[in-house]
C-alpha cells in the first residue's frame, strides 16, 4: 500500500486515542468536583449541626457552708426590770432617787402621804380595843357564873350561852386584830422601796402628785432595772431555728461602739413560731458588769449555726423560675439536659444555699440559655467538661 494511503489511518487512530483520553480526563475532573462539593456540603451540614447544639458552662455544687453564721437584729433588755406602782392612794410627799441613780434592795426612794389611810388605821385600832374590852368582860362574867353552878343559882343553859358569847367576842377580837395588821401593812407601803439592786431607769412622778393605788390607772412611778446582766431578744426565722442550739455563742455589734464586739450565749427559746412573722423568739444572756450597755438598745447579732449536714450552694444565675416552679438545669453523663426542682435554704446574693433538690455530683448549668428543654443535647465547657470530681480534694483542685 502506498505510504500516502497509510498516513490518514494513523492520524485517525491517534485522534481516537486522544479523544478517549480527553473523555476520561473530563470524567475524572467532573467526578472530583462532584466529590469535593459533596464533601464540602457534608462539612457545612456538620458545622451547622454543631452550631445548633448550645454550649453551656457547668459547675459542681459547692459542698461547703458559705456562711456558718446568720446576722439578725436584736434588742437589749434588763435582766430584771420592775415598774414600781403605789399600793396606797395619797399624795407624793418626797422622792429620793432620780433617773440614773443606783439603788440597793430595800432602799427608800419615795414616800406617800396618805391621811385617809392613817385615819382608817386609828379607827381599826379603836375597834380592836373595844372588842378586846368586850371579850374581857364576857370572860369575867363566865367565870363568875361558873362559881355559882354548884349552888344551882345558874342553869347549865346560861353557862352555855355565856361560853358562846365569849367565843363570839374572841372572834371579834381576832377580826379586829387582822384588820389592824392589814392597815398597818398598807401603811408600810407609804414608803416606796427598791425591790433589788439596780438603776432607776425612769421616774414619772413628782412632789405633790396625786397617787392612785394599783397599776392600771397610769404609768409607773419608777422603773428599777438590774443591768449587770442583760437579756438579748432575737427573732429567728423558722428555717434557722434547728441550727441554733441552746448554749450557742453569738457576737453582738453595737452602733455606739463601732470598733468593738460583745459575746453572748443563747439561753432560751420560746419553742413557738409567731404566726404573724414566721419567727421564733430566742433569748441570749449578755454580761454587762461594766455597765457600758444600756437596756432598750439595738444590736446586730451574729449567731453561730450548727448544721447536721453541709448545705449545697450554687451560683444565683443558675436558678430558673417559671410556670414549672423554681428549678436548675443539670447535664447528665450523656451531655443531655435534665431539669431538677429545688428549694432555697438561704439567699446570699451571688451564691444560693439550697435546702433540697440536687446532689453533690450534679453538673449544674451556671447560666442556662433560653429555650432549653429536658433531653436537649448540649456542649459542655468548664469544670465538668472532662468529668466529675469524686473527692473533696479533687473538687477543690477543679475550682482552683
Amino acid at each position: 500500500m502506498p505510504p500516502t494511503e497509510q498516513r490518514p489511518s494513523v492520524s485517525r487512530r491517534k485522534l481516537g486515542i486522544f479523544g478517549v483520553v480527553a473523555l476520561v480526563g473530563a470524567g475524572l475532573i467532573v467526578g472530583t468536583g462532584i466529590r469535593a462539593r459533596e464533601e464540602q456540603g457534608g462539612k457545612l451540614k456538620q458545622w451547622t449541626d454543631d452550631q445548633a447544639i448550645p454550649t453551656v458552662a457547668v459547675a459542681l455544687p459547692n459542698a461547703r457552708a458559705l456562711s456558718p453564721t446568720i446576722d439578725l437584729p436584736g434588742r437589749l433588755e434588763a435582766y430584771y426590770r420592775a415598774p414600781i406602782f403605789a399600793r396606797v392612794s395619797g399624795y407624793l410627799k418626797t422622792w429620793d432617787a432620780d433617773i440614773g441613780a443606783r439603788v440597793k434592795a430595800g432602799q427608800v426612794i419615795a414616800e406617800i402621804e396618805a391621811p385617809d389611810l392613817d385615819q382608817q388605821l386609828l379607827q381599826a385600832r379603836a375597834d380592836l380595843a373595844s372588842a378586846q374590852a368586850s371579850a374581857k368582860l364576857s370572860e369575867a362574867t363566865l367565870n363568875r357564873r361558873k362559881t355559882l353552878v354548884a349552888s344551882n343559882f345558874v342553869s347549865a343553859q346560861e353557862i352555855d350561852e355565856r361560853t358562846a358569847d365569849l367565843s363570839n367576842k374572841n372572834g371579834a377580837v381576832k377580826a379586829g386584830q387582822a384588820n389592824v395588821e392589814r392597815l398597818e401593812a398598807l401603811a408600810g407601803y407609804k414608803k416606796i422601796t427598791a425591790p433589788f439592786d439596780g438603776v432607776v431607769t425612769s421616774r414619772d412622778t413628782d412632789v405633790g402628785a396625786l397617787i392612785n393605788a394599783g397599776g392600771g390607772s397610769g404609768p409607773a412611778m419608777f422603773t428599777i432595772s438590774d443591768i449587770t446582766k442583760l437579756r438579748v431578744y432575737v427573732n429567728v426565722p423558722q428555717n434557722y431555728v434547728p441550727a441554733i442550739k441552746i448554749g450557742a455563742k453569738a457576737t453582738l455589734a453595737m452602733p455606739e461602739y463601732p470598733n468593738r464586739t460583745f459575746q453572748a450565749t443563747v439561753e432560751a427559746s420560746s419553742q413557738a413560731v409567731d404566726v404573724s412573722s414566721g419567727t421564733t423568739r430566742m433569748q441570749l444572756g449578755l454580761d454587762n458588769s461594766s455597765g457600758e450597755l444600756m437596756p432598750g438598745s439595738y444590736a446586730s447579732v451574729k449567731l453561730n449555726l450548727q448544721r447536721d449536714s453541709t448545705p449545697l450552694s450554687i451560683p444565683a444565675s443558675a436558678l430558673i423560675f417559671n410556670s414549672n416552679g423554681l428549678r436548675v438545669a443539670t447535664v447528665g453523663p450523656d451531655d443531655k439536659v435534665l431539669f431538677k426542682t429545688v428549694k432555697i435554704g438561704r439567699d446570699l446574693g451571688k451564691e444560693i444555699e439550697l435546702a433540697s433538690g440536687i446532689s453533690p455530683d450534679d453538673r449544674v448549668i451556671s447560666a442556662p440559655p433560653d429555650g432549653l428543654s429536658d433531653g436537649d443535647q448540649v456542649r459542655v465547657t468548664g469544670a465538668g467538661a472532662k468529668g466529675k470530681p469524686t473527692t473533696a480534694s479533687e473538687k477543690q483542685d477543679v475550682k482552683g
